[in-house]
């Protein structure tokens, strides 16, 4: 069992890195900031991520009365936001991929200096170190975005070649850091699965899509960027953060949700995507 607990933590190292890499190599800083120049659609997104969707989570942990632990990590997705898969989904769902990349950094950016402020005052029974969170968030999440950037900037050419594979491993990685976690907490995980917190991990994700639906503006192709972007949080940030608690369940809770998201959510870009092709293809005389 002690095995499987280092084998996760590595196997969590090697997806939040390979992430944070695949994402700076394929981004320039010009991509970044140019769609974030909508003040409005910036302060609607902001206002989504970092206030509606940690009041869902805690809503929703109280509603349906969630064990303490499941009910932090809930809260500890719903206050990390910047989700590395934004772009994919938004490519995928023919969404507005400029605003999807530069929304996810700022998100991520954010959520680095956000997570270590607001977790004390949301978890006051919970014992929450805000410079040890920090560290750990920059160290592994905005040092590796910094560094890739550098890379994509002075050799394209490398950062071309080089981030198929990292996306490979990212992908990998996180299919196997769900296996070991569930290998690992077989136990938990039969009581997640057996509490309300799948239900609630549902509610939380279609919550988080139908407010970024909703406040995404005008032009559709943002809203649903705005709405994926919502409804899939950074489960980088969540799990760098969630394995300092000492109930695994808070980390089990995390995946679980997750993996629930991306699989909610992947088939749902794709209908849009079609969606949009159809409306496209009905347009054109």
């Amino acid at each position: 069992m002690e095995l499987l607990q280092k084998a996760s933590s590595v196997a969590m190292l090697a997806f939040v890195l390979s992430s944070m890499l695949a994402m700076g190599l394929n981004l320039t800083v010009g991509q970044i900031i140019t769609p974030l120049r909508n003040v409005r659609l910036v302060t609607l997104s902001l206002l989504v991520n970092f206030v509606l969707m940690p009041l869902a989570a805690t809503g929703l942990a109280t509603l349906l009365r969630l064990d303490e632990p499941l009910g932090v990590g809930l809260l500890l997705l719903g206050s990390a936001a910047g989700a590395p898969f934004l772009p994919k989904l938004a490519q995928i769902a023919r969404g507005n991929l400029a605003f999807a990349v530069g929304l996810m950094v700022l998100l991520m950016v954010i959520t680095v200096g956000y997570l270590p402020l607001v977790l004390p005052l949301l978890l006051p029974g919970v014992s929450v170190s805000p410079a040890k969170v920090a560290r750990s968030l920059f160290l592994l999440m905005l040092l590796p975005l910094a560094g890739a950037l550098v890379v994509r900037a002075r050799f394209a050419e490398v950062a071309a070649r080089t981030k198929p594979v990292l996306d490979r491993l990212s992908n990998l990685s996180l299919i196997l850091l769900g296996l070991l976690i569930t290998l690992a907490n077989v136990n938990n995980v039969l009581e997640v699965f057996g509490t309300r917190g799948i239900l609630a991990g549902l509610l939380f994700i279609a919550i988080g899509f139908v407010l970024g639906w909703f406040l995404g503006g005008p032009d559709i192709n943002t809203r649903r960027v705005l709405a994926l972007g919502t409804a899939q949080r950074n489960i980088a940030a969540a799990l760098v953060v969630g394995r300092g608690f000492s109930d695994p369940k808070v980390v089990v809770m995390v995946v679980v949700v997750a993996i629930v998201g991306l699989l909610i959510l992947m088939p749902l870009s794709r209908l849009l995507g079609s969606r949009s092709e159809r409306s496209r293809e009905f347009k054109t005389p």
